[in-house]
């Protein structure tokens, strides 16, 4: 079996979904990787979830490069509260954005999710495993179902359809950080506590894929790529492969009547982390 490369291998790439600039954010450090996806609003406003993205994250990369050894839970408690007292943030009017994080050590690989950005693992011995935190898609069924059937009846994108969206944005912020709702990263520093954990050892694992719903949709829901298999084999080309086929298939689907969406092409980004050689990873998925 291949030795761990004595320095893992990051490659990343982004592209926005639509006419202004992306939601996605991707910070890296010596040994970490951050992806954050800044929740859209209705309406234009000037701290949105992508300039929540961009806090969240810069704070992050600062925490673990100058503490390489404190806990991601705890990192994310402090820059969660360092930006809400910093910008006077309220929890529930505040924006959000999700956070997944991946950090390696001697011994381990760590990562943290909270909101619906999945790290996807591949261990040396070829097996997948989801790190996912699917509750938001568990709230709000009543308003996705009202904004689904809007699309239906009339076209469009979920979007478009303002007063059906409002409502559904309105729904979600209701549970927003709340046991029987879902977490996400806000103004409530507490929302880090609930965020899904995992680790392996670092010599068990081949390669991560961290990436936003507008990447993981194509798996999910598009069957584009098929497998997770295919996926990694797409990203350990290039990550760029990857997100240009989910952006096809959302391409050939331009009015979303097969797979009805909130947006006709989300932002997208995704950060592959190559823990053996590309080569590995290849014979692995083939």
């Amino acid at each position: 079996m291949p030795a761990t490369n004595s320095r893992p291998h990051v490659v990343s790439a982004e592209r926005a979904g639509r006419d202004r600039p992306t939601e996605d954010r991707i910070f890296t450090t010596p040994n970490a990787v951050i992806v954050l996806d800044g929740a859209s609003q209705p309406g234009n406003r000037r701290l949105d979830g992508g300039w929540l993205a961009e806090q969240v994250g810069q704070r992050l990369a600062q925490l673990l490069t100058e503490h390489p050894d404190i806990g991601l839970v705890d990192a994310l408690t402090e820059a969660i509260d360092r930006i809400r007292h910093l910008h006077d943030l309220q929890p529930g009017s505040a924006p959000s954005t999700t956070v997944s994080l991946v950090r390696w050590t001697g011994n381990d690989v760590h990562i943290l999710v909270l909101g619906d950005s999945p790290t996807i693992v591949l261990t040396r011995n070829g097996e997948i495993h989801q790190v996912r935190d699917d509750r938001l898609s568990r709230v709000a069924l009543d308003q996705h179902a009202d904004l689904h059937e809007a699309i239906r009846q009339r076209g469009g994108f979920g979007f478009q359809h303002a007063a059906e969206w409002t409502t559904l944005v309105e729904a979600q912020r209701q549970a927003r950080n709340t046991p029987e709702g879902y977490w996400i990263a806000e103004a409530a520093p507490e929302a880090a506590r609930h965020a899904v954990y995992a680790r392996w050892p670092v010599n068990d694992i081949a390669a991560t894929l961290t990436m936003t719903d507008g990447v993981s949709d194509g798996i999910d829901n598009y069957q584009t790529p098929p497998t997770w298999k295919s996926a990694f084999a797409l990203a350990n080309h290039h990550p760029t492969r990857l997100i240009e086929t989910v952006h096809q298939a959302e391409k050939n689907d331009a009015e979303g009547r097969r797979w009805p969406r909130s947006k006709r092409h989300d932002d997208k980004a995704v950060a592959l982390i190559r823990l053996t050689p590309a080569a590995h990873i290849a014979e692995l998925i083939s």
